[in-house]
């Protein structure tokens, strides 16, 4: 049975940014099975079209840019700047890692520019701690408990920023030159976004700001084009650095 790798993030288009280069890595050197999990569809991502419009577009464009590595998506359907850390959105990530069951998780930085990185972080760790035990959301027709708490992963902030400005500075770089256009392929599958980022964060070029990140990043290591990560060593959580011996640490 193929090891899996599961990214669960605020937003569609959220894994593209920040981790789909060690993911297609993984898929393409070592045969991992893939699984990319957005909290929302992305209702508030339109300043035109109607919150049900908007979700069923950013859901299809999250499933195509999964496709592109043979990945399966999946959306936990909570809502844009509504995600909190509470029993329901805790009940469904512990169900959707117990139905996965993933060796290695990437979520977002514990500190970043918006609350609905944040509390993706905050309910991820939490789901990765109680899904192996038997009598968390015991009764609730959940798959059985995983076998262990598996391998989890920050990813940068957005700009490498906490909420103040501060650098959060990553603790090893994963090199992603290989795949770089196949990110930013996946990344373009989310076309209902560079408008909305134009109206309302005043960004364009919506493909080349992925590009110029990664290879900040990869400047720091001394390669093309990297992605930075942090992992989470706290008590009872692995110790060894599994996405490094697999993709090799900078």
């Amino acid at each position: 049975m193929a090891d899996v790798v599961l990214s669960v993030l605020a937003h569609p288009d959220d894994a593209e940014f920040l981790c789909a280069g060690a993911m297609i890595r993984l898929v393409r050197e070592h045969g991992w099975e893939a699984h990319i999990a957005s909290m929302t569809p992305g209702d508030c991502g339109s300043a035109d079209k109607s919150p049900e419009e908007i979700s069923a577009i950013r859901r299809a464009e999250g499933a195509r840019a999964a496709a592109l590595i043979g990945a399966h998506y999946h959306c936990l359907e909570e809502r844009d700047l509504r995600i909190f850390y509470a029993e329901r959105p805790l009940e469904k990530v512990t169900r959707l890692l117990r139905e996965v069951r993933p060796r290695l998780i990437f979520t977002h930085s514990p500190s970043d520019y918006m609350l609905d990185h944040e509390m993706t972080s905050t309910l991820v760790r939490a789901a990765a701690f109680g899904a192996p035990a038997p009598n968390f959301c015991a009764g609730l027709g959940h798959p059985p408990a995983l076998p262990a708490i598996p391998h989890l992963y920050y990813c940068d902030a957005i700009e490498g920023k906490d909420p103040f400005g501060r650098d959060v500075a990553p603790a090893f770089r994963i090199d992603i030159t290989s795949v770089m256009d196949t990110k930013v392929a996946m990344l373009a599958c989310h076309a209902s976004q560079r408008d909305w980022l134009l109206k309302h964060h005043g960004v364009d070029q919506y493909l080349q700001a992925v590009r110029d990140w990664n290879a900040h990043r990869g400047r720091e290591a001394g390669v093309a084009y990297a992605e930075g990560f942090r992992q989470h060593l706290g008590h009872s959580y692995p110790q060894d650095n599994l996405l490094g011996r697999f993709l090799g640490s900078l």
